[in-house]
């Protein structure tokens, strides 16, 4: 994937968030603008991958509590100048997860959600802004899930309890776009 394949994919994306749709529009200027916008040291913002994780039965999500942010989120992290920000998403899932990549099931190439969040100062970098790019992936809630380092935990919540864990809004968003998918699933 070339950053004009990121493009095409946030050209083509729409979403019923009027809040998320302000952050497709700033993201289509600031990919067209940065050719490094993949690189974590372009401040004071870089593109990001993540995934939102949920069971087969669209009934759980998986969460990990972040060790450096102390708070709990999706799989997901830099690009470190790598443009397949789908690539991306599906590594940084395979790698705080633990789970094998054949554990972990894409369940569209198109985006998921798209969101742009403050980071405040960390080791590597003064407070910047990330512009998060989301895809939907499943995983077998059956599974053990091992993680790695970079979280304190991973859990499967259910969706009624997702938002104990992380209730900023774009944890929202992502629950009711799950919560929708799962309702025309039953109908």
């Amino acid at each position: 994937m070339h950053r004009q394949q990121l493009l095409d994919l946030l050209t083509r994306y729409r979403t019923d968030f009027m809040e998320e749709a302000a952050y497709v529009r700033r993201a289509v200027d600031f990919v067209a603008a940065h050719p490094d916008c993949f690189e974590r040291s372009l401040l004071p913002a870089h593109v990001t991958g993540s995934a939102w994780v949920v069971s087969p039965d669209r009934e759980r999500v998986l969460l990990l509590h972040h060790r450096k942010h102390d708070q709990w989120f999706q799989p997901g992290g830099h690009a470190d100048g790598d443009a397949d920000i789908l690539r991306v998403a599906l590594r940084e899932t395979h790698e705080e997860t633990g789970l094998e990549a054949h554990h972990i099931r894409l369940v569209s190439e198109a985006l998921f959600d798209v969101d742009i969040h403050v980071i405040d100062n960390v080791d590597y970098a003064p407070r910047h802004e990330h512009i998060d790019v989301r895809f939907l992936v499943e995983i077998d809630d059956s599974l053990p899930v091992p993680g790695n380092d970079e979280s304190h935990d991973i859990l499967w919540a259910d969706l009624i309890a997702v938002t104990r864990f992380n209730n900023n809004r774009s944890t929202w968003r992502m629950l009711e776009k799950t919560r929708r998918m799962r309702n025309a699933l039953a109908g």
